[in-house]
């Protein structure tokens, strides 16, 4: 077997720019060189080389010296409303192979809005949602209190926090302001959800009749074939009732290690089929390709009727604490079987083995 050279491209924090103003969680999205070593170790573990290539404007220059096979890219960017897309636009221009999801499917799900515009258009179970430019804006009225506000395009729950659920008006404008200012960016406006949030992990790539369309019978047969599906999780939140009734930054960063996850999330088997079909739905619609993390909230209040809160096809790949870790732990694979098989699907799709 032909031993593949591979370039593993990410954005550490310890390389982060720093500039006057930016906000305390500007990074939390970049990964640790803890978690950069993991994911060389598990591809050096399965008979490739590989060498660590910082996804920023060093790039042309460092990529075209190594002249890899493919690319492992998870780089989440530094600047710009479609910082995930740059450097697989690069290396699109370069004809360099690589992992993960492409231009357009980055730059869509990082721009939840229009992530939500797209699923809307589809029919596809999402809450009521307006995007704010102006904390001024009135309110649509097929919205109704409570809300939910959050950064458009942000991740790792940078921005969510106890106040994001918002009960009047003046909460409703406190709050945009808040995300407006701090984050430069509109602010997602969407109906609050009471109940449970679970996050549904895949790996792989869709075979058959897989355009960015939904069958048009609603009967045909659900087009799920060729993605792996890791067991749902679901973050025990009871602890933190008082102060994080959400799965705010606060939890996932700071306090990541202290997290009750339970996975398999305790759900019947029905509502994981379910579940299980909307992320493939949200996967085919988006475009994405060889992983991806779905999320959603359970409706405590229609028998845990889900709503699809966002795709991340970027997930985080860190040991121990990233969601889509613990759902592979859960179903015996470990951390770098997870990472082959992510890197086996990009392989495959580019017809590399």
């Amino acid at each position: 077997m032909k031993i593949l050279k591979v370039a593993v491209l990410a954005n550490l924090k310890v390389n982060a720019p720093k500039f006057e103003g930016m906000s305390e969680d500007q990074w939390d999205d970049l990964d640790s060189e803890k978690t950069v070593n993991s994911i060389m170790e598990a591809i050096r573990s399965g008979g490739n080389e590989c060498e660590f290539l910082e996804g920023d404007s060093t790039l042309p220059t460092t990529i075209t010296k190594y002249k890899p096979d493919i690319c492992f890219n998870f780089s989440e960017g530094h600047f710009g409303d479609s910082r995930e897309a740059q450097v697989p636009a690069l290396l699109e221009m370069l004809r360099i192979p690589y992992t993960g999801s492409r231009v357009l499917s980055l730059a869509l799900a990082l721009d939840k809005p229009m992530t939500k515009r797209i699923l809307w258009w589809h029919e596809l179970p999402t809450p009521a949602f307006q995007e704010f430019d102006r904390a001024d804006e009135a309110l649509n009225d097929d919205l109704k209190f409570p809300l939910f506000v959050k950064p458009s395009r942000e991740g790792t729950s940078m921005g969510i926090s106890a106040k994001s659920v918002v009960n009047t008006e003046d909460e409703l404008h406190e709050q945009v302001s808040y995300i407006i200012n701090k984050y430069k960016q509109p602010a997602l406006v969407e109906d609050y959800i009471e109940g449970r949030e679970v996050t549904i992990g895949l790996v792989g790539n869709l075979v058959g009749p897989v355009a960015r369309r939904m069958p048009i019978n609603p009967d045909a047969p659900r087009v799920q074939a060729g993605l792996y599906f890791l067991p749902p999780m679901e973050v025990d939140l009871k602890p933190y009732k008082l102060t994080d009734a959400v799965y705010s930054n606060r939890l996932k960063v700071a306090l990541a290690e202290e997290l009750d996850y339970l996975c398999p999330a305790p759900i019947d088997e029905d509502l994981v089929d379910e579940l299980n079909w909307l992320a493939a739905a949200v996967f085919r619609v988006m475009g994405a390709n060889d992983v991806s993390r779905v999320d959603f909230r359970l409706d405590a209040t229609d028998n845990w009727k889900p709503y699809i809160l966002e795709i991340n096809p970027l997930p985080g790949l860190a040991p121990v604490i990233s969601d889509l870790v613990i759902e592979a732990r859960a179903d015996n694979i470990d951390h770098a079987t997870l990472v082959n098989m992510i890197l086996d699907a990009g392989l495959k799709r580019y017809g590399l083995k």
